[in-house]
């Protein structure tokens, strides 16, 4: 057979070159089968290496290294400059760069905020109750579920809150160990996280804070509340020198709507008296002109003024001589004075803190 002319035998080689690099483009004898192919098309005919880049553009990306160690002699070593001055160097491939949208640590932990939750808390898990082992979005529905109406009082029972072990991720559903960033898809689950009380919430707007005095967590702020260990509980800092101390004033029931107030997530308020009540609900009392508190009967506000109607009203209303000179005895319930006073069917009037708040004892 006939040699074929230079340039023919070049064109030749570089199509078995280009359909060897796209069969097997990661094969390690590339290297090895590209280097002599290279090497002679430069004596048959001097192809810029521009021409080579463009045609495997497409199919090979390079990455240079030194070709000194693969020639020996100084037409090789020209070669190899010539290669390694476009990037081929020692023919290894590698694959074209993907490019993906990234996602910081901060969007992965943010993801599903605010969007997950109960209408006590937004958080994005939820807990498995150590009492019946059942799901519950938090211990406040837990509690609401299990009390209610409809339940049998054999199975009504209140969650212990500091004994929940497992928690279940709202987004991926992965039931694990109490934590606050999920084990498996990374999300924080809530912004505010209390290991002790086992709480997540992603409203932080509510300045939660954990009070190592009542054992759970608060919200208002740190810096406006103290805990009074007498009362057991936390007040407001305007009450700190003021409030009468109640021992464990708040470990019991509001007395109109039942409500435990120590848990409670609505306004509690102090009366003057020292006990605990509902904003809502003192509220509610003033409203039908309650003006006393349920549990010890003294005035929650000053009444100075009602009094002084009493007063005028007393004065107008004569009794009949039968009872003008009557005496009963009296309780004061706003100073908690014994008297014997004068009768009158409007109501006594105490002597020494000058209250009609006042109850009668016994007659004479």
């Amino acid at each position: 057979m006939g040699c074929l002319p230079g340039w023919m035998a070049t064109r030749y080689a570089f199509i078995s070159f280009r359909i060897f690099a796209k069969l097997v483009p990661k094969c390690r004898c590339f290297r090895l089968i590209a280097s002599c192919l290279l090497g002679s098309c430069y004596f048959h005919k001097k192809f810029t290496m521009a021409e080579v880049a463009v045609n495997h553009s497409e199919t090979l990306q390079f990455e240079p290294k030194s070709l000194q160690h693969m020639t020996g002699d100084r037409g090789n070593t020209e070669v190899a400059e010539s290669v390694s001055q476009y990037s081929l160097g020692d023919c290894i491939p590698t694959e074209e760069p993907k490019y993906h949208a990234k996602i910081t640590g901060t969007e992965l932990l943010d993801k599903g905020y605010m969007q997950y939750g109960c209408p006590h808390y937004r958080r994005r898990c939820r807990i498995r109750a150590p009492c019946c082992n059942e799901i519950f979005d938090c211990h406040h529905c837990h509690n609401e579920t299990k009390n209610n109406i409809d339940v049998d009082q054999k199975l009504s029972h209140d969650i212990p809150r500091h004994q929940v072990q497992q928690i279940i991720c709202s987004l991926c559903g992965t039931e694990q160990e109490v934590r606050q960033v999920c084990i498996n898809c990374g999300v924080c689950m809530g912004r505010y996280f209390c290991e002790t009380c086992k709480l997540f919430d992603d409203d932080t707007s509510k300045k939660q804070y954990h009070c190592s005095g009542c054992g759970i967590c608060r919200i208002g702020g740190r810096e406006i509340f103290f805990h009074c260990y007498k009362c057991r509980c936390c007040y407001s800092v305007l009450l700190k020198n003021s409030h009468p101390c109640v021992e464990g004033a708040m470990h019991h029931d509001c007395p109109v709507c039942f409500e435990y107030l120590f848990e409670s997530r609505n306004d509690v308020t102090v009366m003057p008296c020292g006990h605990t009540i509902h904003k809502n609900c003192l509220k509610e009392m003033q409203e039908h002109f309650q003006y006393a508190c349920p549990l010890c009967s003294k005035s929650v506000c000053d009444m100075s003024k009602v009094w002084e109607k009493f007063d005028m009203e007393i004065a107008a209303t004569p009794m009949p001589e039968s009872y003008q000179n009557k005496m009963v005895w009296i309780l004061c319930n706003d100073c908690g004075t014994k008297s014997e006073v004068q009768y009158h069917v409007v109501a006594q009037k105490c002597p020494g803190c000058r209250s009609y708040n006042t109850r009668q004892t016994r007659g004479r």
